[in-house]
């Protein structure tokens, strides 16, 4: 149930999150500093294209220099990702079958606010 999940994912909505996360990151590698912050997107990226099936999971505690990461990442790319997330899920929720998508892009948004300090696990 799941892969036809993706696969309808990736059609409706997917494929247009990822490519927004993936320029976000090349983006950021542009300079040596913004490299940490292209990596977490290329991450998330790939996270937007197949997400059923996964979670979120919280990584160890890495202090204030994740703070800091994740507040950069907030003012850089993270709000306009997030925008980006919600429009989309604004528009998947329009009909009844679309509402599971549009949570998850939600879920997806979210995690584009604050990224740094989480990783993804096979459920």
């Amino acid at each position: 149930m799941k892969t036809i999940g993706n696969i309808l994912w990736l059609v409706l909505a997917g494929i247009w999150q990822a490519i927004g996360y993936a320029a976000a990151g090349v983006l950021c590698c542009i300079t040596i500093i913004g490299i940490p912050f292209g990596i977490q997107a290329f991450k998330l990226a790939g996270f937007a294209l197949w997400p059923f099936g996964r979670q979120v999971v919280r990584d160890s505690d890495g202090g204030v220099l994740e703070v800091v990461f994740n507040v950069i990442w907030l003012v850089l790319v993270g709000w306009g990702l997030f925008l980006a997330s919600l429009a989309s899920a604004l528009l998947l929720c329009i009909t009844i079958i679309g509402i599971p998508f549009g949570i998850q892009a939600v879920k997806i948004g979210v995690l584009g606010l604050w990224p740094f300090g989480r990783t993804f696990a096979e459920v």
